[in-house]
């Protein structure tokens, strides 16, 4: 089949060729090769030909070939069938890289794009997954066979050494029970705060440093150590930079936009704020209800699909807020300046129009692009108080009224009404810790909640009349499995719940509004949490439960959120909202590209992963933030509620302050306490003292690790000693007493007992900043 020229053929050694010199001629023929060219090429005959058919066998069990016959292509050292490992999500679609890659140590991994199936969807990264893999005309195609278990690679901890001089890494993750033996430490010092690989493929294998992040307890460095934890993207590359620099220069003009600059908007917002996507203006329609606008920062115009702006902000999916930074979805350049909406500049927005009526229903709804010049930007606080006073200027006061009308839609509607306190960590200029507290829940916030709520919901139903695709924000009302075991656990309260009863938010509600006493009412609240499934962002439309709507898409918060983005996009298309193209380098559309609306499901189900990450990663900060501020106060006694029970102990949370830890069973003394699980409680057998999810007590701070962020408590009365190890309290002792790390006497590192998974209460509680 090969037609090699006379001077290649001149230059071909005889005899069998090796693995190197067959790979050479494949890659350098003008046409395909199999083995009778490679033959002919090198003029074996008789046995080398042979030989040969057993080289190409070994070298497409290799990987190095495809293992065809009639034509040969070079596998770059991708096996047929191998571990992968997911490296990023770009475009929606998994790219993956071979596991083991080692070739000749010249050449970069080849990058596999990876088909996801039903069976094997959401795939995030990190995730490893054994795949076959194939070579297609637009490059490496990986087909998943199955995932598998995580490598414990990507270790974060200190590095620490013990008497006999043998370097140690003490996890800072809580779920880690164990330190690691340290193989290679490279430059890093003791103390430092590191990344680390394993240098074989058993956990219990030694570990090298790759990474040295530096001072494990320096100002803002619990915030990296989540970053690098769950690999949250948080340096733009430098065409990111470049295009969004380009962008800031797009024309804007009202010949091509409604202009309402002249409307005295004003935007509501934290009062340490850095990006405002959203402000709000309303006026009395003299007929009971109100005109209102929503306008929201129009992010499409500036960021447009398959530019370098489009790729990263799709890869992060999300900004992600810590106390001492933010990692944003946009450039700053974007996300602080331009696209944020401020007092008194000209800004670039995506206005909603609705009509209230005068029962709070939103009755009409129309979108444009428009200019907007805000009349204020005003926090939370400073709002409130004009209220308050009495003497708000009129724009304010139009605002609480229409709300007030929107406010009485809502109670009709009947939403699940939770009190999920948010954590406030205040930090100095140096980034110390000034206080922590709950944040206060004002009526100004829910005005801005109602607007947004109501200018989400008019997204959704625009796009659906016109057909248009919508990426709409999901919350399935919960399983039947999550509701038989709420219901269990109603009975062991001496309660009923009929499954056979249409499931509601209300039906949630009107059972909590019964419970007079407040500690059976945290009690109750923390079930109803469990049982409830974690909202994500989809194509097709089952309604969001918890907000007791039919239909719902986030559209407000398109500089922080890439779903937003995405709905902004599919508003520009339905309703002819298209800009003149701009004569700078930047894609011309800003309405939804082809790859937007075919591979909606991926990229929905990759946002939703990213979302999850930044709650994980936000979650865990306050937790280290929390531990750091209580490691002074060792010994104190907190008030606190109890938030999960195990056999092994129960976790409780400080009043008012958050930081659940963990209180050893082994700790409360020599009774015997047995786990009720249906009940979620632990008894004792002689005293008939019960510890169930929702009590109230008084607990004593026993230790508080802020790197871990993992607390432990006692009951101030135990005489702290071990307990009988009878039945199947003797597994749970053993868990609770399991060794760490090295043998005593070493002198390395002892963690104490992690939170782990096993003890969380299944809740969808999210802590952060969100306000919409």
């Amino acid at each position: 089949m090969a037609r090699m020229t006379k001077k290649n053929k001149h230059r071909r050694p005889k005899g069998l060729p090796s693995k190197e010199q067959i790979l050479e001629f494949i890659q350098t023929s003008d046409t395909p090769a199999g083995k009778r060219e490679i033959a002919k090429a090198f003029g074996l005959k008789g046995q080398e030909k042979i030989a040969l058919k057993k080289r190409l066998k070994d070298m497409a069990e290799e990987g190095l070939i495809d293992g065809k016959r009639t034509a040969y292509h070079r596998m770059g050292g991708v096996p047929k069938v191998t571990v992968l490992k997911i490296v990023a999500i770009e475009d929606g679609e998994p790219v993956a890289e071979p596991e083991n890659w080692a070739p000749d140590n010249k050449e970069k991994p080849p990058r596999l794009m990876v088909k996801e199936s039903k069976k094997m969807a959401a795939l995030k990264r990190g995730d490893r997954i054994l795949a076959r893999n194939e070579e297609t005309e637009r490059g490496w195609r990986a087909t998943p066979m199955k995932k598998l278990p995580a490598r414990t690679e990507g270790l974060m901890g200190v590095v620490e050494k013990d008497g006999s001089g043998n370097y140690w890494l003490a996890p800072v993750d809580k779920r880690v029970r164990d330190s690691a033996p340290i193989g290679d430490v490279g430059e890093a010092k003791e103390g430092e705060l590191v990344l680390a690989e394993r240098m074989g493929k058993s956990a219990r294998s030694k570990v090298k440093v790759v990474e040295v992040i530096g001072d494990p307890l320096a100002p803002k460095a619990f915030s990296l150590i989540a970053i690098a934890k769950h690999g949250i993207p948080h340096i733009f590359p430098q065409e990111t930079i470049a295009e969004a620099e380009r962008a800031v220069d797009l024309p804007l003009s009202p010949d091509h936009r409604e202009d309402l600059r002249d409307v005295p908007i004003v935007a509501i917002d934290p009062a340490d704020a850095r990006d405002h996507d959203d402000a709000i203006w309303a006026e009395p329609d003299g007929k009971g209800g109100y005109r209102a606008i929503i306008a929201i920062a129009d992010v499409s115009y500036y960021v447009r699909p398959g530019g370098a702006l489009d790729r990263e902000a799709r890869k992060r999916g999300n900004s992600v807020y810590f106390p001492d930074r933010v990692v944003p979805m946009l450039p700053e350049v974007l996300s602080a300046d331009v696209c944020s909406l401020k007092q008194d500049v000209d800004r670039a927005a995506m206005a909603c129009h609705i009509h209230i009526d005068k029962d709070g229903k939103v009755t009409d709804w129309r979108f444009t692009r428009a200019i907007v010049r805000l009349a204020k930007n005003i926090a939370y606080e400073d709002a409130q108080a004009a209220i308050d006073s009495g003497d708000a200027p009129e724009y304010l006061q139009n605002l609480w009224g229409a709300w007030k009308l929107l406010f009485k839609a809502r109670q009709a509607r009947d939403p699940l009404d939770l009190e999920l306190p948010e954590r406030q960590v205040r930090l100095n200029d140096e980034g110390v810790i000034e206080e922590i507290a709950v944040r206060e829940r004002l009526d100004a916030h829910r005005v801005v909640e109602d607007f947004m709520i109501a200018a989400n919901v008019a997204a959704a139903k625009a796009l659906e009349a016109k057909a248009a695709p919508v990426v709409y924000r999901v919350h399935e009302q919960p399983s039947r499995e999550k509701l038989l075991a709420f219901r269990e656990y109603l009975a062991t309260q001496g309660k009923k719940f009929a499954l056979g009863q249409v499931i509601t938010p209300g039906l949630f509600n009107r059972m909590l509004k019964d419970i007079a006493d407040p500690a059976e009412k945290a009690l109750i609240m923390e079930a109803v949490l469990r049982s409830q499934t974690q909202a994500f962002y989809g194509p097709q439309n089952a309604g969001h439960f918890g907000l007791s709507l039919g239909s719902y898409a986030h559209f407000t918060s398109p500089i922080r959120r890439y779903a937003d983005l995405l709905v902004h996009r599919a508003l520009v298309d339905a309703y002819k909202l298209e800009q003149p193209k701009p004569k700078l380098d930047l894609p011309d559309t800003s309405g939804l590209s082809d790859r937007d609306r075919t591979a909606l499901h991926q990229i929905t189900d990759a946002i939703s992963q990213t979302e999850r990450r930044a709650m994980e990663a936000e979650r865990d900060t306050i937790d280290r933030y929390v531990a750091a501020w209580l490691s002074g106060r060792v010994g104190e006694t907190f008030d606190t509620r109890i938030t999960g029970v195990q056999g092994f102990g129960f976790f409780a949370t400080i009043e008012k302050l958050g930081g659940d830890g963990l209180v050893p069973v082994s700790t409360l003394g020599r009774e015997y306490f047995s786990y009720d699980e249906k009940a979620q409680k632990l008894i004792g057998e002689s005293s008939g003292t019960e510890y169930a999810v929702g009590d109230r007590l008084k607990l004593k701070l026993a230790e508080a690790n802020a790197l871990t962020g993992a607390l432990k408590f006692e009951v101030p009365d135990s005489d702290g000693s071990g307990i009988e190890p009878r039945g199947n309290r003797v597994r749970a002792k053993k868990r609770t007493h399991q060794k760490r790390g090295p043998k005593k006497g070493t002198g390395a590192p002892r963690q104490s007992h992690p939170q782990g998974k096993r003890g969380r209460p299944g809740n969808i509680r999210h802590q952060g900043r969100k306000k919409k």
